[in-house]
């Protein structure tokens, strides 16, 4: 058993879709950054990049690389997982937080963990995600960005 964690980061922009697990949420902000900056999506990637020793998203995607420009982090994820089954290794359960003031996370969960799961070709039992809001405090607090933390336990496969 391997066991990953991560954090991501992104700051909150106007003109910019809000994509958080691979759905696309109304809100008057998105997120910055060079992919789709989905900051659950890569929290989650790089946790289980870091579980296989396999350093983190900017090793494999770095953001001087034009391809990778407005990427869906769906996308980045599933070369997340084709390189975890090349190393014999599947989801026993992951546990994601993400912290934003606004939008409410709740009606989005479900296919957030929905996404994921099909993904990581796992069951949504083995994905947790949910979220809390930073009480107007910090960054978070003020709107500014969004964070996204994730545990995951891997397993061997063969």
């Amino acid at each position: 058993m391997r066991i990953g964690q991560s954090i991501d980061i992104h700051p909150l922009k106007e003109g910019r879709d809000l994509i958080l697990g691979g759905v696309k949420i109304e809100h008057e902000k998105g997120l910055d950054g060079h992919s789709d900056a989905d900051v659950l999506t890569h929290a989650i990637a790089e946790s289980i990049l870091g579980a296989l020793a396999l350093g983190d998203l900017g090793a494999h995607f770095p953001d001087t690389d034009e391809k990778y420009r407005g990427i869906s982090s769906i996308k980045l994820l599933e070369h997340v997982y084709k390189l975890m089954n090349q190393h014999g290794y599947r989801i026993t359960n992951l546990d994601a937080t993400i912290v934003a003031e606004k939008p409410k996370m709740a009606p989005h969960i479900l296919k957030m963990r929905e996404n994921i799961a099909d993904v990581l070709h796992c069951s949504i039992n083995q994905v947790s995600i949910k979220a809390t809001r930073g009480e107007k405090l910090g960054f978070v607090g003020q709107e500014e960005g969004i964070v996204s933390l994730c545990v995951c336990l891997l397993e061997e496969s063969r």
